[in-house]
């Protein structure tokens, strides 16, 4: 063979494995690369996150009862963390500012032939009572009141576990009824009056849930509870209702204004006070969260009710003649289980559970 020969089979060998090996590391890295693409991405987990049940917004301790949890809307109890600070662990004066309130529980443990009333001091040095007086498991002031027993006077046919407002705290020198630095009045009652009293106008805020209402007894009155008042020396410029019947599932929210010496008119916010009414649209169920507002200023007052996820409903109520700015006339806020029904069994009773309550007046 040619050197010339020769040299060209060896330099066309060499291109050849050269060549074979380009291609052989070409097809190893397009197998490397193939192995190396993104599985099929996974499901993503959906989280449905239902805010009906979770805690309100904290109401309570030292902030402006108008306050309804910072920059929020009163109605929003939602949210993703329980922000109430309400420890099931402690007594309600201690989750609560009970500070200027006493209570009243349908026992008479002093024999007096009346219910007792636990004085503001006692309330605030961790009183509870197991049967009708305590913190619930979810941190709540939890009233409970049966049918039987005693009642705070004779002029009362029903039984309640009730606060009062003492704005004189524990200054037990400050007289309990009449002008007095203990009770206040409306911004249109005579100076003197404004004067000598603890306040006047007023607004109370609670976030509350009714948990039971009683289910036997005479229609008329079955199912029926007052959770707030104002009161004035005997009649009521406000008594704040919730109402369930047996047959319905959920509840109606009503309330009556008592005019000085003369007939109630009532104002029926959500569903019907009737005995014999349907189960109400857009009601309130058995341990749901609401809130109510009451405010008063000079002769006006609006009561207000807020639920989470809808529009709050309101109702004013011109005063001008309803005999209350008069000189004479004082009033304080009450809050509670105030049972409606004497005509059912004893042991069936209403429950409440507050999670908010605060209340405020002009000085």
């Amino acid at each position: 063979m040619k050197k010339s020969q020769f040299l060209f089979l060896k330099l066309f060998t060499k291109r050849y494995i050269l060549a074979a090996l380009l291609i052989g590391i070409c097809f190893s890295l397009q197998v490397s690369c193939s192995s190396e693409e993104d599985p099929e991405p996974e499901q993503e987990e959906v989280v449905d996150n239902d805010p009906i049940g979770e805690e309100p917004e904290d109401m309570g301790g030292d902030e402006d009862p108008g306050d309804m949890g910072g920059d929020e809307d009163p109605g929003d109890m939602g949210g993703d963390e329980d922000p109430t600070g309400l420890d099931p662990d402690l007594s309600p004066s201690e989750n609560f500012d009970l500070s200027t309130w006493n209570i009243s529980i349908p026992i008479d443990e002093n024999n007096n032939g009346n219910a007792d009333h636990i004085k503001v001091a006692d309330l605030n040095n961790n009183y509870e009572d197991p049967l009708f007086f305590f913190t619930g498991d979810d941190g709540g002031m939890v009233f409970k009141c049966p049918i039987a027993g005693f009642k705070t006077s004779a002029n009362t046919k029903f039984t309640r576990v009730e606060l009062r407002e003492m704005l004189r705290g524990t200054n037990t020198s400050i007289s309990t009824q009449g002008i007095s630095k203990n009770n206040w009045v409306f911004g249109s009652a005579p100076q003197s009056d404004i004067n000598n009293s603890g306040g006047f106008d007023g607004e109370m805020n609670a976030i509350l849930a009714v948990n039971h209402v009683t289910t036997t007894g005479d229609s008329n009155q079955v199912g029926r509870v007052i959770v707030g008042q104002i009161h004035a020396n005997s009649d009521e410029p406000l008594r704040l209702y919730y109402r369930k019947l047996p047959n319905n599932e959920l509840g109606s929210i009503y309330f009556a204004h008592e005019v000085e010496g003369g007939d109630d008119i009532y104002y029926e916010m959500i569903g019907s006070r009737s005995s014999s009414a349907s189960n109400p649209a857009d009601g309130i169920a058995i341990d749901e969260k609401f809130s109510y507002q009451v405010k008063v200023v000079n002769n006006d007052m609006w009561v207000t009710i807020s639920r989470e996820g809808k529009d709050d409903i309101e109702q004013y109520v011109d005063m001008s003649n309803s005999g209350y700015d008069v000189g004479g006339q004082y009033m304080y806020f009450k809050a509670g289980a105030y049972n409606q029904n004497d005509s059912g069994n004893d042991d069936d009773y209403v429950e409440v559970s507050f999670y908010s309550l605060t209340k405020s007046h002009s000085e």
